[in-house]
C-alpha cells in the first residue's frame, strides 16, 4: 500500500492531530503571510494566497487569525520577513525525503532538520540530491459524490489537466504546476470548492521498508514537522498490507 497520506492517517489516529493545531495555525499563518507579500491582499487576484486561505479554512483557523496574517504581508503587524526553502536528503534504506520550510532564520531550520535526519540516521543531501525522484505536480481532489468517473475525466480534460485517477477514495486531478490554476479555477465552476488543491511533490518512484522501519521514518518525519518553520514533509515510501495492519494495530 503506497502514498504518505495513509501513513499520516495512522499518525492522526494516534492523537497527534488535535495536539499540534496551535502548530498548524502558526504554518497556514506563515504561508498565508507569505503569499500576501508576494501577491497582494486579495484571493481573488492572488493564486497563492486563495490557496492558503482554503487550506487555513480547511483546517478551522479563525478568520481574525488569517486576517491577522494577511495584514502581516501587507506590513502590518508582525512583519518577520520569511522565505521559501527546500531541503532534501535519505531517511534509512535509502527512503527519498523533501522538507519545504518557510523561515525567518535559515541556520535555525537548517539545524533543526540536519538534527532530525541524524538522529534517525538518515543524510541530508544537496537541493537536487533526491527532487528527481518526485513530480513537481498541481492536485486536486473530490470526493466521489460529486461527479461520476467519466464527468470529471471529461471536465479536467477539458480544463486542461494532464491526468485523473479516480479511487474508492475520490477523484485525483494532475496538472502541470503552470496549468494548476486555470483548472482548479474551472472545476471549481463546475463541481465547487475542491476537498483539496494544492502544488505538491508526488513520489515517481517508491522504495518499500518493513514496519520497523516505516516507524522509524515516521517518528523522523514527526520530528521533522514539530518545527514550525517545516510547512511540508514528502517520502517515497511504501509498506506491503500486512505491515500497514501492524502499523495500525500499534497506534
Amino acid at each position: 500500500m503506497a502514498g504518505h497520506s495513509q501513513f499520516k492517517n495512522i499518525m492522526h489516529k494516534k492523537g497527534r492531530a488535535d495536539a499540534k493545531r496551535a502548530k498548524v495555525f502558526t504554518k497556514l499563518g506563515r504561508e498565508i503571510q507569505v503569499a500576501a507579500k508576494l501577491g497582494g491582499g486579495s484571493v481573488e487576484f492572488n493564486p497563492r494566497l486563495r490557496a492558503a486561505v482554503i487550506a487555513a479554512r480547511a483546517e478551522n483557523m479563525p478568520n481574525d487569525r488569517i486576517k491577522k496574517s494577511i495584514d502581516s504581508g501587507l506590513g502590518i503587524g508582525d512583519t518577520a520577513d520569511y522565505v521559501d526553502i527546500r531541503y532534501e536528503g535519505y531517511a534509512p534504506n535509502g527512503v527519498a525525503v523533501i522538507v519545504e520550510a518557510l523561515t525567518d532564520n535559515k541556520n535555525r531550520t537548517a539545524s533543526e532538520v540536519r538534527a532530525a535526519f541524524t538522529k534517525f540516521g538518515g543524510n541530508l543531501g544537496e537541493t537536487g540530491s533526491v527532487g528527481f525522484m518526485f513530480d513537481h505536480i498541481g492536485q486536486i481532489v473530490y470526493p466521489l459524490d460529486k461527479a461520476s468517473a467519466d464527468e470529471m475525466f471529461e471536465a479536467a480534460l477539458d480544463a486542461g489537466a494532464d491526468n485523473v485517477d479516480t479511487t474508492d477514495e475520490g477523484h485525483e486531478i494532475s496538472t502541470t504546476p503552470e496549468e494548476f490554476i486555470r483548472v482548479r479555477d474551472a472545476l471549481e465552476a463546475k463541481f465547487g470548492e475542491a476537498e483539496r488543491a494544492a502544488i505538491i511533490w508526488k513520489p515517481n518512484v517508491m522504495t518499500t521498508v518493513d514496519a520497523d522501519v516505516a516507524t522509524i521514518i515516521l517518528k523522523m518525519v514527526d520530528q521533522l514537522e514539530d518545527s514550525d518553520d517545516v510547512q511540508a514533509v514528502i517520502t517515497n515510501f511504501e509498506v506491503s498490507e500486512e505491515d500497514m495492519a501492524k502499523l495500525a494495530a500499534a497506534g
